[in-house]
Protein backbone atom coordinates (compact mmCIF):
# COMPACT_ATOMS: atom_id res chain seq x y z
CA UNK A 1 0.00 0.00 0.00
CA UNK A 2 1.23 3.29 -0.73
CA UNK A 3 2.83 5.55 1.84
CA UNK A 4 1.27 8.43 3.06
CA UNK A 5 1.98 11.81 2.65
CA UNK A 6 0.47 13.38 6.25
CA UNK A 7 2.90 13.47 9.16
CA UNK A 8 1.29 12.49 12.24
CA UNK A 9 2.46 13.89 14.84
CA UNK A 10 0.84 17.91 16.30
CA UNK A 11 3.25 20.87 15.17
CA UNK A 12 4.48 21.45 18.91
CA UNK A 13 5.22 17.61 19.21
CA UNK A 14 7.56 17.94 16.38
CA UNK A 15 8.94 21.23 17.25
CA UNK A 16 9.80 19.81 20.64
CA UNK A 17 11.26 16.11 19.06
CA UNK A 18 13.70 17.85 16.89
CA UNK A 19 14.98 20.19 20.32
CA UNK A 20 15.02 16.96 22.06
CA UNK A 21 16.77 14.56 19.25
CA UNK A 22 20.34 16.04 20.93
CA UNK A 23 21.63 17.16 17.16
CA UNK A 24 21.35 20.85 18.35
CA UNK A 25 23.95 22.50 20.12
CA UNK A 26 22.84 24.26 22.99
CA UNK A 27 23.58 27.40 22.06
CA UNK A 28 21.48 26.49 18.72
CA UNK A 29 17.80 25.36 20.94
CA UNK A 30 16.64 29.01 21.83
CA UNK A 31 17.05 29.98 18.39
CA UNK A 32 16.00 26.94 16.74
CA UNK A 33 13.17 27.20 19.02
CA UNK A 34 12.08 31.26 17.80
CA UNK A 35 12.62 30.16 14.31
CA UNK A 36 10.16 27.74 14.43
CA UNK A 37 7.81 30.41 15.41
CA UNK A 38 8.51 32.67 12.78
CA UNK A 39 7.92 30.08 9.72
CA UNK A 40 4.49 29.22 12.04
CA UNK A 41 3.55 32.58 11.93
CA UNK A 42 4.48 33.40 8.69
CA UNK A 43 2.62 30.27 7.24
CA UNK A 44 -0.72 31.24 9.23
CA UNK A 45 -0.44 35.01 7.63
CA UNK A 46 -0.29 33.49 4.11
CA UNK A 47 -3.15 30.58 5.17
CA UNK A 48 -5.52 33.44 6.46
CA UNK A 49 -5.13 34.92 3.02
CA UNK A 50 -6.21 31.91 0.88
CA UNK A 51 -9.15 31.37 3.97
CA UNK A 52 -10.43 34.95 3.20
CA UNK A 53 -9.98 34.50 -0.99
CA UNK A 54 -12.23 30.61 0.09
CA UNK A 55 -15.32 32.70 1.67
CA UNK A 56 -15.69 35.18 -0.44
CA UNK A 57 -15.28 32.55 -3.64
CA UNK A 58 -17.99 30.25 -1.63
CA UNK A 59 -19.89 32.77 -0.31
CA UNK A 60 -23.09 32.95 -3.20
CA UNK A 61 -23.01 28.95 -2.95
CA UNK A 62 -23.02 28.50 0.35
CA UNK A 63 -26.31 26.68 1.52
CA UNK A 64 -25.51 27.82 5.51
CA UNK A 65 -24.87 31.37 4.66
CA UNK A 66 -26.28 33.58 7.09
CA UNK A 67 -25.76 37.05 5.49
CA UNK A 68 -27.45 39.17 3.27
CA UNK A 69 -26.26 38.68 -0.81
CA UNK A 70 -24.91 43.01 -1.45
CA UNK A 71 -25.41 42.91 -5.24
CA UNK A 72 -26.73 40.11 -7.82
CA UNK A 73 -24.04 38.55 -9.08
CA UNK A 74 -23.62 37.86 -12.81
CA UNK A 75 -23.65 34.32 -14.00
CA UNK A 76 -20.33 35.05 -15.56
CA UNK A 77 -19.07 36.53 -11.95
CA UNK A 78 -20.45 33.16 -10.00
CA UNK A 79 -18.63 31.62 -12.66
CA UNK A 80 -15.71 32.73 -11.72
CA UNK A 81 -15.81 32.44 -8.37
CA UNK A 82 -16.82 28.83 -8.61
CA UNK A 83 -13.52 28.17 -10.75
CA UNK A 84 -11.45 30.05 -8.20
CA UNK A 85 -13.28 28.10 -5.32
CA UNK A 86 -12.89 24.82 -7.05
CA UNK A 87 -8.94 25.37 -7.31
CA UNK A 88 -7.77 26.93 -4.22
CA UNK A 89 -9.63 24.19 -2.48
CA UNK A 90 -8.04 21.41 -4.10
CA UNK A 91 -4.30 23.62 -3.42
CA UNK A 92 -5.61 23.32 0.24
CA UNK A 93 -6.60 19.45 -0.11
CA UNK A 94 -3.11 19.09 -1.30
CA UNK A 95 -1.51 21.06 0.89
CA UNK A 96 -3.58 19.01 4.17
CA UNK A 97 -1.85 15.95 2.44
CA UNK A 98 -5.03 14.22 0.99
CA UNK A 99 -4.96 12.11 -1.80
CA UNK A 100 -7.90 12.64 -4.50
CA UNK A 101 -10.10 9.26 -4.56
CA UNK A 102 -9.63 7.76 -8.10
CA UNK A 103 -12.74 6.86 -10.20
CA UNK A 104 -11.63 3.35 -9.92
CA UNK A 105 -11.71 3.67 -6.00
CA UNK A 106 -15.29 4.73 -5.72
CA UNK A 107 -16.49 2.00 -8.15
CA UNK A 108 -15.25 -0.41 -6.26
CA UNK A 109 -16.31 1.02 -2.95
CA UNK A 110 -19.80 1.29 -4.78
CA UNK A 111 -19.86 -2.37 -5.70
CA UNK A 112 -18.13 -3.77 -2.23
CA UNK A 113 -20.76 -5.21 0.46
CA UNK A 114 -21.30 -2.77 2.99
CA UNK A 115 -19.44 -3.57 6.50
CA UNK A 116 -22.99 -1.82 8.39
CA UNK A 117 -25.07 -4.36 6.00
CA UNK A 118 -27.06 -1.93 4.30
CA UNK A 119 -27.11 -1.64 0.72
CA UNK A 120 -27.83 2.18 -0.85
CA UNK A 121 -29.02 3.82 -4.11
CA UNK A 122 -27.42 6.59 -5.33
CA UNK A 123 -28.67 9.12 -7.95
CA UNK A 124 -25.74 10.32 -9.36
CA UNK A 125 -27.57 11.97 -12.05
CA UNK A 126 -28.42 15.02 -9.01
CA UNK A 127 -25.05 16.29 -9.63
CA UNK A 128 -23.20 17.97 -11.58
CA UNK A 129 -19.53 17.35 -10.18
CA UNK A 130 -18.16 14.87 -7.40
CA UNK A 131 -15.31 14.96 -6.39
CA UNK A 132 -13.64 12.51 -3.18
CA UNK A 133 -10.66 13.60 -1.21
CA UNK A 134 -8.88 10.78 1.42
CA UNK A 135 -6.02 10.80 3.75
CA UNK A 136 -4.70 8.07 6.29
CA UNK A 137 -5.27 4.96 4.62
CA UNK A 138 -4.78 1.70 5.85
CA UNK A 139 -6.02 -2.19 6.39
CA UNK A 140 -8.15 -2.38 9.52
CA UNK A 141 -9.53 -5.79 11.06
CA UNK A 142 -12.45 -5.92 12.77
CA UNK A 143 -15.41 -8.73 13.77
CA UNK A 144 -18.34 -8.66 13.18
CA UNK A 145 -21.69 -11.04 14.05
CA UNK A 146 -23.08 -13.30 11.24
CA UNK A 147 -26.62 -15.10 11.29
CA UNK A 148 -28.05 -13.58 13.86
CA UNK A 149 -25.01 -13.48 16.21
CA UNK A 150 -24.28 -17.41 15.97
CA UNK A 151 -21.16 -16.54 14.48
CA UNK A 152 -18.65 -14.26 14.58
CA UNK A 153 -16.61 -13.37 11.65
CA UNK A 154 -12.89 -11.19 11.42
CA UNK A 155 -12.66 -9.08 7.99
CA UNK A 156 -9.92 -7.11 7.14
CA UNK A 157 -10.97 -3.79 4.76
CA UNK A 158 -9.37 -0.68 3.45
CA UNK A 159 -10.11 2.55 5.96
CA UNK A 160 -9.86 6.08 5.69
CA UNK A 161 -8.92 8.30 8.19
CA UNK A 162 -10.51 11.45 6.86
CA UNK A 163 -12.39 11.84 3.95
CA UNK A 164 -13.58 15.35 2.19
CA UNK A 165 -16.29 15.26 -0.05
CA UNK A 166 -17.01 18.02 -2.94
CA UNK A 167 -20.34 17.84 -4.70
CA UNK A 168 -21.94 20.47 -7.02
CA UNK A 169 -25.92 20.01 -7.22
CA UNK A 170 -27.05 20.58 -10.62
CA UNK A 171 -29.11 23.68 -11.40
CA UNK A 172 -32.91 24.33 -11.17
CA UNK A 173 -33.67 23.17 -14.74
CA UNK A 174 -32.63 19.88 -13.69
CA UNK A 175 -34.77 19.22 -10.88
CA UNK A 176 -37.75 20.86 -12.30
CA UNK A 177 -37.68 18.01 -15.16
CA UNK A 178 -36.69 15.46 -12.82
CA UNK A 179 -38.61 13.24 -10.29
CA UNK A 180 -35.31 12.97 -7.97
CA UNK A 181 -36.01 12.81 -4.25
CA UNK A 182 -32.80 15.37 -3.26
CA UNK A 183 -35.03 17.80 -1.93
CA UNK A 184 -32.93 18.73 0.86
CA UNK A 185 -30.53 20.76 -0.90
CA UNK A 186 -30.88 23.69 -3.06
CA UNK A 187 -30.17 23.27 -6.59
CA UNK A 188 -26.85 24.62 -8.37
CA UNK A 189 -25.50 24.56 -4.60
CA UNK A 190 -22.07 23.74 -3.51
CA UNK A 191 -21.72 21.41 -0.45
CA UNK A 192 -18.75 20.04 1.38
CA UNK A 193 -18.19 17.82 3.95
CA UNK A 194 -15.78 16.15 6.01
CA UNK A 195 -16.06 12.91 7.72
CA UNK A 196 -13.48 10.80 9.64
CA UNK A 197 -13.08 6.90 9.93
CA UNK A 198 -14.40 5.95 7.00
CA UNK A 199 -14.35 2.36 5.41
CA UNK A 200 -13.38 2.34 2.08
CA UNK A 201 -16.78 -0.07 1.18
CA UNK A 202 -19.00 2.39 2.80
CA UNK A 203 -18.06 5.57 0.48
CA UNK A 204 -21.85 5.75 -0.80
CA UNK A 205 -23.16 6.20 2.53
CA UNK A 206 -21.21 9.88 2.13
CA UNK A 207 -23.26 10.55 -0.99
CA UNK A 208 -26.48 13.52 0.05
CA UNK A 209 -29.04 11.27 -1.59
CA UNK A 210 -28.19 8.47 -0.74
CA UNK A 211 -31.75 6.41 -0.01
CA UNK A 212 -31.77 2.50 1.73
CA UNK A 213 -32.45 -0.27 -0.31
CA UNK A 214 -32.65 -3.97 0.97
CA UNK A 215 -30.53 -6.33 0.12
CA UNK A 216 -31.18 -9.12 -1.69
CA UNK A 217 -30.55 -11.25 1.90
CA UNK A 218 -33.04 -9.08 3.74
CA UNK A 219 -35.51 -9.62 0.96
CA UNK A 220 -35.17 -13.08 0.81
CA UNK A 221 -35.49 -13.65 4.65
CA UNK A 222 -38.45 -11.77 4.18
CA UNK A 223 -40.17 -13.26 1.27
CA UNK A 224 -39.24 -16.61 2.86
CA UNK A 225 -41.12 -15.99 6.16
CA UNK A 226 -44.19 -14.55 4.48
CA UNK A 227 -44.32 -17.31 1.95
CA UNK A 228 -44.27 -20.32 4.94
CA UNK A 229 -46.51 -18.34 7.44
CA UNK A 230 -49.05 -17.25 4.42
CA UNK A 231 -49.12 -21.33 3.79
CA UNK A 232 -49.87 -22.05 7.16
CA UNK A 233 -52.33 -18.94 7.78
CA UNK A 234 -54.34 -20.48 3.97
CA UNK A 235 -54.20 -24.02 5.01
CA UNK A 236 -55.52 -23.74 8.86
CA UNK A 237 -58.04 -20.56 8.52
CA UNK A 238 -58.60 -20.78 5.27
CA UNK A 239 -58.63 -24.66 3.58
CA UNK A 240 -62.36 -25.40 4.73
CA UNK A 241 -63.72 -22.17 3.15
CA UNK A 242 -61.16 -21.86 0.05
CA UNK A 243 -63.02 -25.36 -1.02
CA UNK A 244 -66.24 -24.11 -0.61
CA UNK A 245 -65.20 -20.60 -2.28
CA UNK A 246 -64.35 -23.09 -5.35
CA UNK A 247 -66.74 -25.15 -5.94
CA UNK A 248 -68.94 -21.71 -5.73
CA UNK A 249 -66.72 -20.30 -8.06
CA UNK A 250 -66.98 -23.20 -10.55
CA UNK A 251 -70.50 -23.31 -10.58
CA UNK A 252 -70.91 -19.90 -11.41
CA UNK A 253 -68.56 -19.77 -14.65
CA UNK A 254 -70.38 -23.03 -15.47
CA UNK A 255 -67.55 -25.36 -14.62
CA UNK A 256 -69.52 -27.68 -12.35
CA UNK A 257 -73.24 -28.89 -12.65
CA UNK A 258 -73.52 -28.81 -8.86
CA UNK A 259 -74.95 -26.40 -6.72
CA UNK A 260 -72.96 -24.67 -3.66
CA UNK A 261 -74.55 -23.13 -0.52
CA UNK A 262 -72.57 -21.69 1.68
CA UNK A 263 -74.39 -21.70 5.10
CA UNK A 264 -73.45 -19.01 8.31
CA UNK A 265 -71.11 -21.05 10.07
CA UNK A 266 -69.09 -20.89 6.76
CA UNK A 267 -69.26 -17.77 6.23
CA UNK A 268 -68.24 -16.96 9.47
CA UNK A 269 -65.07 -18.94 8.70
CA UNK A 270 -64.41 -17.31 5.59
CA UNK A 271 -64.60 -13.97 7.67
CA UNK A 272 -62.32 -14.61 10.46
CA UNK A 273 -60.09 -16.74 7.63
CA UNK A 274 -59.80 -13.10 5.57
CA UNK A 275 -59.49 -11.34 8.48
CA UNK A 276 -56.40 -13.32 9.86
CA UNK A 277 -55.02 -13.38 6.86
CA UNK A 278 -54.81 -9.54 6.34
CA UNK A 279 -53.78 -9.52 10.06
CA UNK A 280 -50.81 -11.70 8.47
CA UNK A 281 -49.89 -9.52 5.66
CA UNK A 282 -50.29 -6.17 7.30
CA UNK A 283 -47.64 -8.04 9.84
CA UNK A 284 -45.13 -8.88 7.35
CA UNK A 285 -45.57 -5.24 5.57
CA UNK A 286 -44.75 -3.79 8.92
CA UNK A 287 -41.70 -6.12 9.69
CA UNK A 288 -40.35 -5.05 6.15
CA UNK A 289 -40.75 -1.00 7.00
CA UNK A 290 -39.52 -1.54 10.42
CA UNK A 291 -36.33 -3.47 9.29
CA UNK A 292 -35.51 -0.99 6.48
CA UNK A 293 -36.26 1.82 9.82
CA UNK A 294 -33.82 -0.06 11.39
CA UNK A 295 -31.13 0.16 8.33
CA UNK A 296 -31.73 3.67 7.72
CA UNK A 297 -31.30 4.27 12.08
CA UNK A 298 -28.24 2.40 11.53
CA UNK A 299 -26.91 4.35 8.71
CA UNK A 300 -27.68 7.60 11.03
CA UNK A 301 -26.02 6.48 14.00
CA UNK A 302 -22.92 5.85 11.45
CA UNK A 303 -23.09 9.58 10.05
CA UNK A 304 -23.61 11.09 12.89
CA UNK A 305 -20.31 10.23 14.96
CA UNK A 306 -17.84 10.12 11.11
CA UNK A 307 -19.15 13.63 10.39
CA UNK A 308 -16.48 16.50 11.29
CA UNK A 309 -17.52 19.43 9.23
CA UNK A 310 -19.88 20.42 6.94
CA UNK A 311 -19.59 23.59 4.23
CA UNK A 312 -17.91 26.68 5.04
CA UNK A 313 -16.79 24.99 8.38
CA UNK A 314 -15.04 22.28 6.58
CA UNK A 315 -12.49 24.73 4.83
CA UNK A 316 -11.83 26.44 7.90
CA UNK A 317 -10.95 22.92 9.21
CA UNK A 318 -8.70 21.88 6.34
CA UNK A 319 -7.16 25.60 6.37
CA UNK A 320 -5.78 24.77 9.59
CA UNK A 321 -4.42 21.15 8.65
CA UNK A 322 -2.72 22.11 5.77
CA UNK A 323 -1.27 25.21 8.03
CA UNK A 324 0.08 22.25 10.69
CA UNK A 325 1.29 20.20 7.50
CA UNK A 326 3.10 22.83 5.59
CA UNK A 327 4.79 24.19 8.95
CA UNK A 328 5.73 20.32 10.13
CA UNK A 329 7.73 20.12 6.67
CA UNK A 330 9.24 23.42 6.60
CA UNK A 331 10.71 22.50 9.96
CA UNK A 332 12.03 19.42 9.47
CA UNK A 333 13.65 20.03 6.43
CA UNK A 334 15.37 22.95 7.59
CA UNK A 335 16.33 21.20 11.03
CA UNK A 336 18.23 18.72 9.23
CA UNK A 337 19.75 20.86 6.76
CA UNK A 338 20.65 22.64 10.00
CA UNK A 339 22.39 19.47 11.70
CA UNK A 340 24.54 18.04 8.70
CA UNK A 341 28.22 19.11 8.01
CA UNK A 342 27.50 19.98 4.44
CA UNK A 343 24.83 20.39 1.59
CA UNK A 344 22.63 17.74 0.95
CA UNK A 345 21.04 16.38 -2.20
CA UNK A 346 16.91 16.27 -2.32
CA UNK A 347 16.59 12.87 -2.75
CA UNK A 348 19.32 12.36 0.38
CA UNK A 349 17.61 14.53 2.38
CA UNK A 350 14.26 12.99 1.68
CA UNK A 351 15.44 9.45 2.68
CA UNK A 352 17.35 10.77 5.90
CA UNK A 353 14.02 12.43 6.94
CA UNK A 354 11.90 9.00 6.42
CA UNK A 355 14.58 6.92 8.02
CA UNK A 356 14.56 9.10 11.03
CA UNK A 357 10.77 9.45 11.13
CA UNK A 358 10.32 5.80 11.37
CA UNK A 359 12.72 4.90 13.80
CA UNK A 360 11.74 7.25 16.17
CA UNK A 361 8.15 6.48 15.68
CA UNK A 362 7.57 3.16 13.80
CA UNK A 363 5.87 5.12 10.99
CA UNK A 364 6.67 5.40 7.35
CA UNK A 365 6.08 8.44 5.71
CA UNK A 366 6.18 9.86 1.93
CA UNK A 367 7.98 13.06 2.80
CA UNK A 368 7.16 15.84 0.93
CA UNK A 369 10.57 16.70 -0.10
CA UNK A 370 9.96 19.09 -2.78
CA UNK A 371 7.27 21.06 -1.59
CA UNK A 372 9.37 21.66 1.86
CA UNK A 373 12.38 22.73 0.08
CA UNK A 374 10.65 25.06 -2.33
CA UNK A 375 9.04 26.87 1.11
CA UNK A 376 12.10 27.14 2.36
CA UNK A 377 13.63 28.68 -0.31
CA UNK A 378 11.14 30.68 -0.66
CA UNK A 379 11.63 32.26 2.83
CA UNK A 380 15.28 32.58 1.61
CA UNK A 381 16.82 30.54 4.47
CA UNK A 382 18.08 27.59 2.12
CA UNK A 383 20.50 28.25 -0.77
CA UNK A 384 20.68 25.74 -3.82
CA UNK A 385 23.49 25.18 -5.10
CA UNK A 386 24.86 22.33 -8.07
CA UNK A 387 22.19 20.27 -7.06
CA UNK A 388 23.36 20.80 -3.19
CA UNK A 389 20.80 22.35 -0.62
CA UNK A 390 22.82 24.20 2.40
CA UNK A 391 20.76 25.80 5.33
CA UNK A 392 21.59 29.27 6.94
CA UNK A 393 22.78 29.34 9.77
CA UNK A 394 19.70 29.84 12.22
CA UNK A 395 20.53 33.59 13.32
CA UNK A 396 20.81 34.65 10.03
CA UNK A 397 17.94 32.85 9.00
CA UNK A 398 15.91 34.58 11.82
CA UNK A 399 16.93 37.86 10.35
CA UNK A 400 15.69 36.52 6.61
CA UNK A 401 12.39 36.07 8.59
CA UNK A 402 12.15 39.02 10.29
CA UNK A 403 13.23 41.00 7.48
CA UNK A 404 10.05 39.58 5.54
CA UNK A 405 7.46 40.96 8.42
CA UNK A 406 9.02 44.24 8.62
CA UNK A 407 8.24 44.56 4.62
CA UNK A 408 5.21 43.21 5.34
CA UNK A 409 3.40 45.20 7.60
CA UNK A 410 5.70 48.04 6.73
CA UNK A 411 7.55 48.55 10.49
CA UNK A 412 10.24 50.91 10.78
Amino acid sequence: MKKDRFIPLRKSDLIQTCLDDGRLSSDQLKGFKILCQLIVSTMHFEYHQILEELKDSYAPFDPNSDTLPMTKLTDDILLAKQSNFTFRFTQVLNAANFEKVTDQDLQEALQEESLFKVRLAVEFEDFEDVVFYRRGEYQQTETISKFWGLLKQKITFTNYDKVAVYIKFKDVNYFAQSKSTTANFESGSTIIKLFQNVPKADLEMLFPNSQVRMRTIDKAIIGGSALVGGTVVLVTKLGASLIVLAGLFGFWLGLSNKEVTINTQELIALGVGTGVLGGFIFKEWSKFKNRKLRFMKALADNLYFKNLDNNSGVFHHLIDSAEEEECKEAILAYYFLITQEGPMAMQQLDEKIELWFKKKFDFEIDFEITDALSKLQRFGIVKLTDGQYTALPIKTAQVKLDAQWDALFNFS
